[in-house]
C-alpha cells in the first residue's frame, strides 16, 4: 500500500508510511476501553495515532482514526466532547481533506440521532463552522444550512430561515447534482416568498434553467418542476403577470402526472384561458391564443373555449351578455371568486379587456365616430370611455384624435415599424432622384450656355 497517494492543496503527496496495521490493532483496543468507561484515555491514544498517520499523509489510516474519534463520543453520548474534537481534528496542522470529509460525513449521521434541539442545533452549528469556505465539504455544508433553516422554520423565524439558505451559492457547487441543486434553489425561492421579498425571489428563480425539467423525465424530477411553477405562479399572482401565469399553467399541463388526470388537466386548461384573457392584449398574447385554440386539449373545457373565440372574432362583445351565460360559472373558480380581494380585482381586470376590445373593434370599422356612440356601445360614461381610449392610444394599441369640442373621435391607421422606414426609404430615394435629374438639367443649361458664346464669337 506505500504506492498510495494523498492529494493536499492541489499537490499530490505520497504515503510516507502505512498505518493500517497500527489501526487495525489500536481502534479496537480504544473503542474497547471507551466501552469501559475509559473514554479520556481512549480519545487521547487515538489523537496519538490521528497524529502518526496525519504527519505520515496516509489518508486512509487518518480518515479511519478520525472516524473513530466521532464514534467513540457519539456511543458515549458526550455531546460536548463530539463538538470538541470535531473542531480539533478540522483544525490540525497540514490535516488531509479526504480524513476532514469523511469525519463530516459520519457526523452528519448523527444529526437525527440527538436526543433534543438543543443539541442537534449546537451539532449543525459546529459542523457548518468546520466546513466554512472548504469546497472539498460544500455538499455537507449545503445540506447542514438547510436542515438549519428547516429548524428556524418551525420556530417561526422565516426571516432568519431564508437569510441562512441566502448564504448558499448552490449554482457554483461543481460537486453537487443538478436535481439537488435545483431543490436547494426552490427552497430559497420559497422562503424568499414567504418572507414576501419577491425581488430577490426574481434573482433567484433565473438561476434554474427549465430545460431541466424537460431532460430528465423521472418522477423526482417532475415534482420539483409541479413546485418550480407553484412558485413562480406564486410570484406573477402578486406582480399581476397574466400572460407569465398562462405560460406556467401550460408548463405545468406538459407534465405527465397533470396531463394523466383529467380533473388536473381540465383546471390547468381553464386558468390558462383565464389568464390568457386578462392578459393585456399585444403579439405575443395573440400569437398565444391562436396556439391554444388550435390545440386539441381545450376541446374538454368547450365553455372556456367559446369565452376565448370572442376575443378573437372582429366583433363587439357585450358585457351584460357576457355575465349573464359566463359569470356563474367564472365566479365558482379560483381565478375569479368573490370572496378574495385578488378575485374581485381580477373581474374588473376582465371588463376592463372587454372594453379594450371593443374599442379595437370600433378602431378597424370605424373613421369618425362620436364619444356618445362609442359609450352607447361599451355600456359606459362618456368619462369612462374618454380614459379608457386616452389608455390605449398612450400604449399604442389604437391610434386615434379626439375632438372634444365636437365630441367626435377619429381613428387613424397605424403602420408597423417596417413599413414606415420602407415609406421614408422611398420618399429618400425619390429625393434623391429628383436632386441627380436637376443637377443634370443645371449641368445641361451650362453647357449650352458655353456652346452659344462660342458660336456668337
Amino acid at each position: 500500500m506505500a504506492d498510495i497517494n494523498a492529494t493536499e492543496s492541489g499537490k499530490i503527496i505520497k504515503m510516507e508510511v502505512d498505518y493500517s496495521s497500527n489501526c487495525d490493532t489500536k481502534i479496537p483496543e480504544c473503542k474497547k476501553l471507551a466501552a469501559d468507561g475509559k473514554i479520556h484515555d481512549a480519545l487521547d491514544q487515538l489523537l496519538a495515532l490521528e497524529k502518526l498517520t496525519r504527519t505520515g499523509a496516509d489518508m486512509i489510516s487518518t480518515s479511519r482514526v478520525l472516524v473513530a474519534i466521532v464514534e467513540i463520543c457519539f456511543e458515549a453520548k458526550n455531546w460536548s466532547a463530539l463538538n470538541e474534537h470535531i473542531v480539533i481534528l478540522s483544525k490540525r496542522r497540514s490535516q488531509l481533506k479526504q480524513a476532514v470529509t469523511k469525519m463530516v460525513q459520519e457526523c452528519c449521521n448523527y444529526i437525527d440521532k440527538t436526543p433534543n434541539r438543543e443539541i442537534m442545533i449546537k451539532l449543525i452549528e459546529t459542523l457548518r463552522s468546520v466546513t466554512e469556505g472548504k469546497i472539498y465539504v460544500e455538499v455537507e455544508r449545503a445540506r447542514l444550512t438547510h436542515r438549519l433553516a428547516k429548524l428556524k422554520e418551525e420556530d417561526g423565524d422565516m426571516s432568519e430561515a431564508a437569510s441562512i439558505m441566502l448564504e448558499l451559492q448552490v449554482e457554483t457547487y461543481g460537486s453537487m447534482t443538478r436535481r439537488e441543486k435545483a431543490s436547494l434553489i426552490l427552497e430559497q425561492m420559497r422562503l424568499c416568498l414567504a418572507k414576501q421579498d419577491f425581488v430577490r425571489t426574481q434573482i433567484i428563480a433565473k438561476k434554474i434553467n427549465v430545460k431541466f425539467f424537460e431532460d430528465e423525465k423521472d418522477e423526482e424530477t417532475q415534482t420539483l418542476k409541479l413546485k418550480y411553477y407553484d412558485l413562480m405562479m406564486e410570484l406573477a399572482k402578486h406582480e399581476g403577470w397574466h400572460l407569465q401565469l398562462c405560460r406556467h399553467n401550460r408548463a405545468v399541463l406538459d407534465t405527465p402526472s397533470v396531463k394523466d388526470d383529467e380533473a388536473k388537466r381540465k383546471a390547468c386548461l381553464s386558468r390558462a384561458v383565464l389568464y390568457l384573457v386578462l392578459a393585456p392584449h399585444e403579439p405575443e398574447q395573440a400569437d398565444m391564443t391562436h396556439r391554444l385554440l388550435a390545440d386539441k386539449l381545450i376541446d374538454e373545457v368547450p365553455t372556456y373555449k367559446e369565452l376565448l373565440r370572442l376575443f378573437v372574432n372582429p366583433e363587439l362583445i357585450k358585457w351584460s351578455g357576457l355575465c349573464e351565460i359566463y359569470e356563474t360559472e367564472l365566479r365558482s373558480t379560483e381565478v375569479f371568486t368573490a370572496s378574495t380581494e385578488d378575485g374581485r380585482k381580477r373581474w374588473d381586470d376582465l371588463k376592463n379587456r372587454v372594453v379594450e376590445h371593443n374599442i379595437r373593434i370600433m378602431a378597424k370599422y370605424y373613421t369618425n365616430i362620436t364619444i356618445k356612440r362609442m359609450a352607447e356601445l361599451l355600456d359606459l360614461s362618456v368619462e369612462e370611455t374618454e380614459a379608457c381610449l386616452c389608455k390605449l392610444v398612450e400604449t399604442g394599441i389604437v391610434s386615434a384624435r379626439t375632438d372634444r369640442l365636437a365630441g367626435v373621435v377619429r381613428f387613424t391607421s397605424t403602420q408597423e415599424p417596417a413599413a414606415i422606414l420602407d415609406s421614408w426609404a422611398a420618399s429618400l430615394s425619390k429625393l434623391m432622384a429628383l436632386v441627380n435629374n436637376t443637377t443634370h438639367l443645371i449641368h445641361q443649361e451650362e453647357m449650352l450656355a458655353v456652346a452659344n458664346a462660342k458660336a456668337s464669337v
